[in-house]
Formats: structure tokens, C-alpha cells, sequence
């Protein structure tokens, strides 16, 4: 059976995106725990880092530290008839994963990537706005290794990444790559086990990540999770066929953010999200094609309202993002900062005009 798994849209792109949950049966044997299959390996000069190129076996050395330093804190979830994967995140059990990776499953069997054997979890929170969830081993064993996440304002192009999980329900599996861009946009319609989030500042890598991938970790050279693998692109002329190279992770500083909070208080109070402080719907114009958002109600007090912005305004422009439909008014949100200001282009009785907004914090409801 095929796991709930998330299909999206990038944005700018004419791409789509699956999200990267599998099913539990595969035609593949898994492999053993440590065993790491790779794709073409980049050059040694693509670390990011200034010091002189590594030479073939040093690059291998370097490969082979981080896999013994980081794999044993990631982990295959099983729930139900689908799997996925998660990263241990402290010493008492709790493990953070993709909120696609857990649906609506409370309860869930866990493989240590050292072992065979099954541990049974709990889900403590989820939050689908950002695609994170955490689960808590109801038995957690001595040695369990929490992994070290990376600071997200350092991740740079080019940097050699490795991508840690369970695609198909081979355990243990490693590929790698580089970061091929950050600050990504990702859509995720909803559906098909997807939280329909919309996510902001991803890391997008060429390291492999296929379906049961989704809440692996993506690790550099240090050692460092700087990612969740949450989503592969596809090729909807190529009936949805794979498009090599092309993989998504959730950032380090997100991951920390509402893994923290979950933890704490069971639910996500502050999350980290840009928003205007308004209700709206797409726009269509004469010909009924999408033509904007048009602001349905307002909150008193919030963003747009301190800056004068009224219900009926068709908001068409986020700074330089235009905007055609609520999808648009949401994605270029996403890519945004709380506090951080905005020019806003909207039209009201057919005259467009502008306003600057603070932004301000999206509102949660988990």
C-alpha cells in the first residue's frame, strides 16, 4: 500500500512535488543499517567551505564520519501500512518527523537505524502549517543519539549534503549531493495524505530523496542536520515521473522552532509566520480568470488594517510577487518575516494603489 504522501507545486516552476512518505512493502530487500547508496558524487571544491580541496579518499573519509555520526539518529516510522522516516531529536525519546510522515495516526512503531527492533511511540503534536510533527518513544533505550541541527543562516550553495532515511523501505539509506538553492517557496495542495502546507525558505538539494524519505534528515560535512527531507519533484509531461536531482528540505531554524514547541506545550503558539491579519478569497476578473485576492474582512487592530487597507480592496502585489489568486497571497507570505515591512499593491474601485504593511505573526490554530 502506498503511504499518505504529499503533492505540490513549486512555485515559479513548472514542476510538481510529491511528498516523500512509502509504503510499507517494497520489492527491494532492505538493507542493512549503516549501508549507504549514493548518486553521482559532486566535486570535492563544492563544500562551500575555503579550505583546500579534499582528495578522493579524504572526501570518502569525510562521507563515512557523518554517516557513523548521524545515522544512528534517524529512524524508519511505521504507521499503519505506510512508513516514513524521523531524526531523533534529545534523549528522551521524542523524534521529529514530516506531519505528511503521521496523518492521523496517535500511534506508531519505531526502528532504530542500529536495530531490528520495533519500539512503539506516541504522537506528542503536529503542526500541518509547517509540515512538522514529533512522536515519543513510550520506552525510550539507554544510548539513544540526539542529532545536531545546523544554523540555517549558514547553509550555502554548493555545499555537499547527504540525505539520511528509509526511500522504499530500505532503512538506513544515504545519498548525496549539494545545496542547489535556499529560500525555496513550496506549495503542498491538499490531499492524498498532504497537511496542504505552504512553506517558506526551504533548502533544495540534488541528494536523492525518494518516497519514505519524508522526515530524514539532510546532514553537511559537519555532521549538521540542516534540513527535513519533505518533498521530490516530478514531471507532470512525464506522467509524474521523477525529476532527478530535485528534492526540498524544511529548514534547521523552522525544525527547532515548532519541534521546541511541540515538546513544551503540545501545540505551536508562535509560528514564526508572516501574516497581514486579514480573511480573503481568490479574485476573478471579467473573463474568469484569477485576478488577485480580494480581502473578505479584516482584523481589527492587525497589519493591514493599521495600514488602511478595507474588506473589497483585490490585493495584486506582495512586494515584487504578484499575486492572482489566495494560493499566490499565501506562498509569497510564506517567504516573509513577522515584523519585516511589505509594499502591498491592491485595487479598490478599479484604481490600484499601494500601501506599506508591517507584518505581522499567522495566527495558529493547533
Amino acid at each position: 500500500m502506498r503511504a499518505p504522501g504529499a503533492v505540490a507545486v513549486l512555485t515559479a516552476a513548472a514542476l510538481a512535488l510529491t511528498g516523500c512518505s512509502s509504503g510499507s512493502s517494497s520489492s527491494a530487500k532492505s538493507s542493512a543499517p549503516g549501508q549507504a547508496s549514493s548518486s553521482a558524487a559532486p566535486s570535492p571544491a563544492a563544500s562551500g567551505s575555503s579550505a583546500p580541496p579534499m582528495t578522493g579518499n579524504q572526501l570518502q573519509d569525510a562521507y563515512q564520519k557523518v554517516i557513523a555520526d548521524v545515522l544512528p539518529s534517524v529512524v524508519q516510522i511505521t504507521t499503519g501500512d505506510s512508513l516514513g522516516s524521523g531524526i531523533v531529536y534529545d534523549d528522551k525519546g521524542d523524534i521529529v518527523t514530516n506531519a505528511h510522515v503521521v496523518g492521523s495516526a496517535t500511534t506508531f512503531t519505531v526502528t532504530l537505524a542500529n536495530s531490528t527492533k520495533s519500539l512503539d511511540a506516541a504522537l506528542v503534536g503536529s503542526y500541518p502549517d509547517s509540515d512538522l510533527a514529533v512522536i515519543k518513544l513510550s520506552s525510550p533505550p539507554s544510548g539513544l543519539k540526539p542529532a545536531t541541527f545546523g544554523d540555517s543562516g549558514k547553509v550555502q550553495l554548493g555545499q555537499i549534503t547527504l540525505a539520511m532515511g528509509s526511500p522504499l523501505g530500505l532503512s538506513s539509506s544515504v545519498t548525496q549531493g549539494i545545496v542547489s538553492a535556499t529560500g525555496r517557496t513550496v506549495s503542498e495542495p491538499r490531499g492524498g495524505g498532504s497537511p496542504g502546507a505552504t512553506i517558506g525558505n526551504m533548502v533544495q538539494t540534488s541528494a536523492a530523496i525518494n518516497p519514505g524519505n519524508s522526515g530524514g534528515a539532510l546532514v553537511n560535512l559537519d555532521s549538521q542536520v540542516i534540513g527535513i527531507n519533505t518533498l521530490a519533484a516530478t514531471e507532470p509531461q512525464a506522467n509524474g515521473a521523477a525529476a532527478p536531482g530535485i528534492g526540498f528540505a524544511i529548514p534547521a531554524s523552522t525544525i527547532t522552532n515548532i519541534t521546541d514547541q511541540l515538546i513544551k506545550q503540545g501545540k505551536v503558539t508562535n509560528s514564526g509566520r508572516a501574516a497581514l491579519g486579514v480573511t480573503a478569497r481568490t479574485s476573478f476578473n471579467q473573463q474568469f480568470q484569477p485576478a488577485g485576492a480580494v480581502i473578505v474582512s479584516v482584523t481589527a487592530g492587525g497589519p493591514a488594517a493599521s495600514a488602511g487597507l478595507q474588506p473589497g480592496d483585490v490585493i495584486t502585489k506582495i512586494g515584487d510577487a504578484a499575486v492572482d489568486s489566495l494560493n499566490a497571497l499565501t506562498t509569497a507570505l510564506a517567504s516573509l518575516t513577522p515584523g519585516s515591512k511589505a509594499t502591498v499593491t491592491y485595487t479598490r474601485d478599479g484604481k490600484a494603489q499601494t500601501a506599506d504593511v508591517t507584518l505581522g505573526t499567522l495566527e495558529t490554530t493547533s
